[in-house]
């Protein structure tokens, strides 16, 4: 992992939509009035004709990225996880989801590290509302390299799909060899004692909780899980027999996200103790995001605690 290069993801979605757009003259974008925050105006730039701004009515971007789908578009629509996934669920659910139209449902800004927009901006809970949707495919990108080919792939998967980009920059996991793949985990780190699988923004982490605790003599896997749903469910299972004890890290709330679909998978096929790092089902605050990482421990320290804590209980 390098920690020289740092970009937010949602530069990389930006990025990713012009080069998408160039070879694609079925993509249009939408975005609700967020095009600057979002990084859309790379593609506003790039192709006017092909971006339309919706304006402040979230709700409204669903229903027209619906239509347009209907009609042969690819559809990327954005705006921030808080109001792409929580204002406009309704319309995600029975205008999207239930007829399985073609559009992708890009949200930036999700998590506590949105910063000092404070909790109404900080969704926690868009994985949780997004796996709750029949048919539903959710990306989270660990970097820029992977939020690229998630962007890729989504355009041609054909059927809904939720990406998660965040602002802050994060250090590069990938090299030029990575490929991405829905539905697929990759493991970062080989281990015996403690199988850590994180997502997102979390996966750095999880790495670093990884060096410190060998460091200690404690051998963890890392596996970066970027789609979780579907979830890989081998992947889960294979890890659970392996090392007989997972740690899930990711930042969203312990209820709903990936704990809670890797927990599902280990209690039908594979019993282990599973622990959680995530938001502790409390609400953000406004602050430096780097400081509320943690704040809310989401970060290597309390991956490497929750570890130790698990060892205690695998005895």
């Amino acid at each position: 992992m390098s920690d020289i290069v740092k970009t937010a993801t949602r530069e990389a979605y930006g990025k990713a939509l012009v080069e998408l757009g160039g070879i694609n003259k079925n993509v249009v974008v939408l975005d609700a009035d967020l095009a600057e925050a979002t990084k859309t105006i790379m593609f506003k730039k790039a192709f006017p004709d092909r971006f339309f701004d919706c304006g402040i009515a979230e709700c409204n971007l669903i229903g027209v990225a619906a239509g347009l789908s209907t009609t042969g578009f690819t559809v990327f629509a954005s705006s921030f996880a808080m109001f792409a996934a929580g204002r406009a669920f309704e319309q995600i659910r029975n205008t999207v989801a239930y007829p399985k139209l073609n559009v992708k449902i890009a949200a930036t800004h999700g998590g506590i590290s949105v910063g000092e927009d404070g909790a109404s901006h900080q969704c926690c809970e868009d994985f949780a509302l997004m796996r709750s949707i029949p048919g539903m495919v959710i990306i989270n990108p660990a970097d820029d390299i992977e939020s690229r080919q998630a962007v890729f792939a989504a355009a041609e998967y054909e059927g809904p799909v939720y990406l998660r980009f965040g602002r802050l920059p994060v250090p590069r996991i990938f090299d030029g060899s990575y490929k991405f793949e829905i539905g697929k985990g990759v493991t970062l780190k080989k281990g015996g004692d403690v199988t850590i699988i994180a997502t997102g923004l979390m996966v750095g982490a999880a790495l670093e909780a990884a060096e410190t605790l060998q460091n200690e003599g404690v051998s963890a896997a890392v596996i970066n899980m970027p789609t979780l749903k579907p979830i890989d469910r081998d992947t889960i299972v294979e890890a659970a027999k392996k090392t007989s004890l997972i740690i899930t890290v990711e930042e969203h709330n312990i209820i709903g996200g990936l704990g809670s679909a890797v927990a599902e998978v280990v209690c039908e096929s594979a019993p282990v103790p599973v622990l959680r790092v995530g938001v502790n089902d409390v609400f953000g605050k406004s602050g430096p995001a780097l400081e509320l990482l943690d704040i809310y421990g989401l970060n290597a320290a309390n991956i490497v605690e929750k570890v130790k804590e698990g060892i205690k209980i695998k005895g």
